[in-house]
């Protein structure tokens, strides 16, 4: 009999994060420090009422309505000082979480009204994951944060943040991401932009998969070229299910390209790609042996965290150490920092702590 995996373990274990938003996942007492200060009206100035009220508000089943929500966390990180702190407390907040690998991404674009310059917001942001990750080092929970920069798929602006992303390269911008309601902006709109990363050697994540399917994925790696997939999910409609699924041939290629797929279970059962997380193709993917990892999204949105996410997914398929370790070690196998890096932390940091539970 498989022992029962307690939450306040999964909380120790290290885990990697590679699908996390920024503005997804703000302190409800931030957002109503910050609001007062700029003047900008919330919901409820009660912090855990605030906290509530996002997750309800986000649980709607439509990713348009899901992605409504974020006006009120965008407008209050508009300054330096603001995007320095968010910034700080997200390190913390997953370092406190067991996560020792995150990659975090925001969209540099979304944070101009108070006449900051693009690398003055992300110079502001790269500061505060500095400043959370020497923190929670000293408080005995090391995590290395690396940034993405988000373009906004409805904008036209993709080229001038791939080039921002490249000129910050050497101080903390690991990725590049674009984001944004699928449907009617699919992302060859953004060609230009992945085309002049690949030219410089840039690591790539494009958000496909999750509300428009299968041609959203096909783009985003055959025309694009992206590195992994943000969400993915729904490269499940082209695996046909059965005593023995048959794969067709997108998802026969993603799998034996070992395309990573950046699941978020919670939040896709909030915006309606999964009914539950129980019917969540996590776990068809998972036996079919994908390049599955468990991440977040929005964190303030789907009032989750890693160990949540895996704590849920042990209740609703039984998984044990040796899963949890798996996922967590393709996060890492797939994340955007230099290959010797990533071993070290999967030999040095992650694979000594889970031996100790696997045995």
């Amino acid at each position: 009999m498989v022992a029962t995996i307690r939450y306040e373990d999964i909380v120790k274990v290290p885990k990697a994060l590679l699908h996390d938003h920024l503005d997804g996942g703000l302190r409800p007492a931030t957002i109503v420090e910050l609001a007062a200060e700029v003047g900008h009206e919330l919901p409820t100035t009660d912090p855990e009422a605030l906290g509530r009220w996002f997750v309800d508000a986000a649980d709607s089943g439509s990713l348009e309505r899901y992605l409504e929500t974020f006006a009120h966390t965008v407008a209050v990180m508009q300054t330096a000082s603001s995007l320095r702190r968010v910034a700080r407390e997200c390190a913390l907040d997953l370092a406190a979480d067991g996560v020792v690998y995150a990659e975090v991404r925001f969209a540099p674009e979304q944070h101009l009204e108070r006449n900051l310059t693009l690398d003055e917001v992300v110079e502001a942001v790269v500061a505060g994951f500095e400043e959370g990750s020497a923190l929670a080092a000293e408080a005995g929970t090391p995590i290395r944060v690396g940034t993405l920069l988000t373009a906004m798929r409805h904008a036209a602006r993709s080229q001038e943040i791939a080039e921002l992303a490249v000129r910050h390269r050497d101080t903390g911008v690991v990725g590049f991401d674009i984001a944004g309601a699928e449907a009617g902006f699919p992302p060859t709109r953004h060609l230009d932009a992945f085309e002049y990363l690949q030219r410089e050697n840039f690591h790539f994540t494009i958000h496909a998969g999750e509300a428009f399917g299968l041609p959203s994925i096909w783009q985003a790696i055959q025309w694009c070229g992206a590195d992994r997939l943000g969400h993915g999910v729904r490269i499940v409609d082209d695996i046909t299910a059965g005593p023995e699924p048959v794969l067709g041939r997108l998802a026969a290629y993603v799998r034996d390209k070992r395309i990573p797929l950046e699941l978020c279970p919670s939040s896709n059962v909030q915006t309606g790609a999964a009914d539950s997380i129980s019917d969540h193709p996590i776990g068809l993917l998972r036996d079919l042996r994908f390049r599955v990892t468990v991440n977040t999204d929005n964190r303030l949105m789907s009032g989750t965290c890693m160990s949540r996410e895996m704590a849920l997914l042990v209740d609703a398929f039984g998984y044990g150490w040796r899963e949890l370790q798996w996922f967590t070690i393709n996060a890492m196998k797939s994340a955007f920092i230099p290959f010797d890096q990533r071993l070290r932390i999967i030999d040095e940091v992650i694979k000594p702590a889970y031996a100790k539970l696997i045995g």
